[in-house]
């Protein structure tokens, strides 16, 4: 039997009262009149704006971020189609690979993209030495730079991320497992990044940097409240819709409603629209 949700286990609505203006910060759009890119390790199914907009409904969030996946390199075209769909209430996250000129890295920019995404855990287009010129490229348009690597890697690149002209976004919990908070050099960078206000982290995926591939895993806990009282004021939510990463059959498919309850576990009734509304505003610039 077809799920009800496209793309997301269960059927009920979020037990948390989610404030209005709240944004799901992390999703993406699939779309197979787009050729993958050479090397893409990650192959989904379509996943549309429409079928996005059910889910959107049953979770009552109103704004959504467009990330270009790592499925398709530097080719923004599926983001930026579901983009336009999304009107105001989104915006973008490209990935470039630094060739493109000024008037297109302005197009993007008009169009509602923020940032870019360097993703070196699963990406065929970005390396490590992009980074401070990418940088470079970004900073006159005011965006940011969200970047996605392992522990060992992130926390090689301390010296470098520590001084980057643009501020920094780190997806999935920096990627850190819940067993390395308080122990891996990685995790207390991303910490000295957040307390100097110097870098935002989402709380996405915790389904896959959990042991048990499972937003219910109560040991993400610690992991999500010490990025929380690092600096509430640099913390957003995304959902990772529609979830690439389970449909690839590497873990089970998350319950969204779920994810946002896990969320309001972590953040309490104070915190939970700042994370959901004033936080995305001030990173993404909607309407305050």
């Amino acid at each position: 039997m077809r799920a009800r949700y496209p793309y997301s286990s269960g059927d009920a609505r979020p037990a948390v009262a989610v404030p209005a203006g709240a944004c799901d910060c992390h999703i993406h759009a699939y779309d197979a009149r787009y050729p993958a890119a050479a090397g893409a390790k990650l192959l989904p199914p379509d996943a549309s704006m429409p079928q996005y907009r059910d889910i959107q409904a049953r979770l009552g969030t109103q704004r959504a971020v467009l990330v270009t996946p790592s499925t398709y390199g530097a080719d923004n075209r599926a983001m930026l189609d579901g983009l336009a769909q999304l009107g105001e209430q989104g915006r973008g996250v490209a990935v470039i690979d630094g060739t493109e000129s000024d008037a297109r890295l302005q197009a993007l920019s008009d169009a509602g993209v923020r940032g870019i995404r360097l993703n070196l855990s699963l990406g065929v287009t970005s390396s490590a030495d992009q980074i401070l010129p990418l940088a470079a490229r970004i900073a006159p348009l005011g965006w940011h730079m969200q970047l996605l690597m392992a522990p060992d890697h992130l926390a090689a690149m301390a010296p470098v991320l520590s001084g980057l002209p643009v501020p920094i976004v780190f997806d999935h919990m920096a990627r850190i497992a819940p067993h390395q908070a308080g122990a891996h050099p990685a995790h207390a960078l991303a910490l000295r990044l957040l307390e100097r206000g110097r870098a935002w982290v989402k709380l996405s995926g915790g389904y896959i940097v959990s042991a048990r591939r499972s937003i219910e895993d109560a040991a993400l806990d610690a992991l999500a409240r010490s990025y929380l009282d690092a600096n509430p004021e640099r913390v957003v939510w995304g959902s990772d819709w529609p979830h690439a990463s389970a449909s690839s059959g590497m873990q089970p498919m998350p319950d969204d409603a779920r994810q946002l309850d896990r969320l309001a576990d972590w953040t309490g009734s104070a915190r939970l629209r700042q994370v959901l509304v004033h936080n995305p505003a001030a990173l993404y610039g909607f309407p305050a």
